[in-house]
């Protein structure tokens, strides 16, 4: 199956976009992470959901998760307040962690078949690539989509 038979409309924030506005669009439509375009409107990283996540945990929680247990259910009910104010890209990974070149960036052409879109996902430790074609976005393909696709008829 190819790319463009597999993408589905899905989407997107710009590096500018409210965390707080991308995180609740995430959580309400069940999105298993966020495409994050460019300036130029091209995909620029995906952020897994796990990692949106871990944007509004402080620091000293992920070091030591179990120093969770003794903050109160009432604090921890407010923790994503800390994404108020803030864009997508002062949430993002550093400059290291960004994408490169072409090659590291979370997308597939529209021809691109099952294996090789396993193999973007797979290279970008991505849940979902962004299918384009002259720079424009067909749609996105989820892990789960394209499992479904290449699992064998029960």
């Amino acid at each position: 199956m190819l790319a463009r038979e597999l993408a589905e409309p899905f989407p997107t924030v710009r590096v500018d976009t409210d965390a707080l506005v991308a995180t609740r669009m995430l959580a309400e439509q069940g999105l298993p992470g966020l495409v994050v375009l460019d300036s130029g409107g091209r995909p620029l990283i995906i952020l897994a959901a796990s990692q949106v996540l871990r944007f509004a945990i402080p620091d000293y929680l992920e070091e030591d998760p179990g120093l969770a247990r003794v903050i109160p259910e009432s604090t921890a009910d407010r923790f994503c307040a800390v994404l108020s104010g803030k864009t997508i890209a002062q949430l993002m990974p550093g400059k290291e962690y960004l994408p490169k070149g072409e090659r590291d960036r979370p997308i597939v052409a529209p021809d691109a078949t099952a294996l090789q879109i396993a193999s973007v996902m797979s290279h970008q430790h991505s849940p979902m690539v962004a299918v384009v074609d002259h720079d424009e976005i067909l749609g996105v393909i989820t892990v789960h989509r394209l499992l479904g696709a290449l699992l064998p008829p029960a």
